[in-house]
């Protein structure tokens, strides 16, 4: 296989020709659900067995406290070690832990301590592997379907998302949380084994380059790599300035309670609305293909994103009923969705065009390691600050914070602003 392949009419679809794809494709939405099982699972659990908002977001700082280290040496070793192998290793501890809290939850003896050490161990876990998986899509199909394939694996995370958080409160409603726990585990083991049939054809731009020295040399050769980017620097100050200040995701159970006014039911159809937000928006990508000036469909996403929490924030001052509100709340979140894979999707297709296969895992790993950071550092500011001057303010406060961001990003980091492809 070349990644030179050039085809004048590369259909979206395009990237599912290829095999070795097809079971990167398998594997990863079988990730995807058993995350976002756990998501929902542990942080429902907790909050129903807390009641507090501030103990949920201290679920964004234990995994912060694993993850920063983790995503670093996740993208050297996705430089060094066979990435297939990797992705699988850590797709096993989804599965033995996952099991584990099913039996401790069936047994009536999960405890909070137990979350947060099976959330510190998989976000150890899933970190170390989250580089590979995302290196390895440059590794399975040609450069001129990897826009393709990365908008792929969005918007079947998105599809996920939409799908699981509604399988979520279906089973939650019926059969109770052990339920939910469970389909996690079915799930988790496909996830482990697929990756080891995969071939993947390493080095294929002509930059194969076996990796010397010690861990640190690598690290600090891939941090100079990045910092001296003339593009890079702009994507991840943007992600990390922006997440920060407005990362609802994990705090979903608290914002529905407190803004909607909802159950814990709600928490499905406001999930699911943000990812079919994101489906809409990994697809618009594809139509955007063409259009080359990358860097500031990337600055015009995440603006569009910053004014679109000013609405979110703004749901707590009308005076409607409450599904009406949830509504309302509904349709922005799925503009949040669409804007934010828009974003996601061109910024980790920049970062692996813009960078040779043997840094390729460094790159992906430093800009996983801003996101995560910024992540969980954000779930725990938005549910702290949620819990002081109540969710629609934090989602004011962080609109404003985003705009500053965007504009700061756009008028001082040039490489981004000109960046083209192709």
């Amino acid at each position: 296989m070349r990644n030179t392949e050039d085809s004048p009419n590369i259909k979206p679809w395009s990237a599912f020709r290829f095999p070795n794809f097809r079971m990167l494709w398998v594997s990863g939405l079988c990730a995807s659900v058993t995350m976002q099982i756990r998501l929902l699972g542990f942080g429902v659990w907790l909050y129903e067995e807390t009641g507090s908002g501030i103990q949920l977001g201290l679920l964004g700082l234990v995994q912060l406290a694993v993850q920063m280290p983790a995503s670093l040496f996740g993208g050297a070793f996705a430089d060094q070690f066979d990435r297939k192998k990797l992705i699988a290793i850590t797709q096993c501890f989804s599965f033995f832990l996952i099991a584990l809290a099913t039996i401790l939850l069936i047994t009536d003896s999960l405890k909070p301590w137990h979350i947060y050490a099976m959330v510190a161990i998989l976000g150890v876990t899933s970190t170390m592997g989250g580089p590979a998986r995302s290196a390895i899509t440059a590794n399975v199909v040609p450069t001129s379907h990897l826009l393709h394939a990365v908008t792929s694996n969005t918007a079947t995370y998105q599809i996920s998302s939409i799908l699981t958080p509604l399988l979520f409160s279906l089973a939650y409603k019926l059969v109770g949380l052990p339920a939910v726990f469970l389909i996690g585990v079915c799930f988790s083991l496909p996830a482990s084994i697929i990756p080891l049939f995969i071939n993947a054809n390493y080095g294929t731009d002509g930059s194969d380059k076996p990796s010397e020295g010690s861990m640190t040399s690598r690290l600090w050769e891939g941090f100079t790599f990045v910092r001296n980017h003339p593009i890079l620097p702009g994507l991840y100050i943007m992600d990390i300035g922006v997440t920060v200040v407005s990362f609802y995701r994990e705090i979903m159970p608290l914002i529905v309670d407190k803004l909607f006014k909802q159950g814990a039911w709600a928490i499905g159809p406001l999930s699911a609305a943000n990812s079919l937000g994101g489906v809409c928006g990994s697809f618009l990508v594809l139509f955007l293909a063409k259009y080359r000036s990358k860097g500031m469909l990337v600055l015009y996403a995440t603006g569009v994103y910053s004014l679109l929490l000013f609405g979110f924030g703004s749901i707590q001052f009308l005076n409607v009923h409450p599904l009406f509100l949830l509504l309302i709340g509904g349709g922005i979140i799925s503009g949040l969705g669409a804007t934010d894979a828009i974003g996601m999707t061109t910024r980790q297709t920049t970062v692996q065009l813009t960078t040779p296969d043997h840094m390729r895992g460094r790159a992906v790993s430093f800009h996983s390691f801003c996101a995560m950071a910024a992540n969980n550092i954000g779930t725990f500011e938005v549910g702290f600050m949620s819990e002081r001057i109540g969710a629609g303010n934090t989602m004011l406060l962080g609109g404003t914070v985003s705009v500053c961001v965007v504009l700061l990003v756009w008028r001082l980091i040039t490489g981004l602003r000109n960046y083209r492809y192709p």
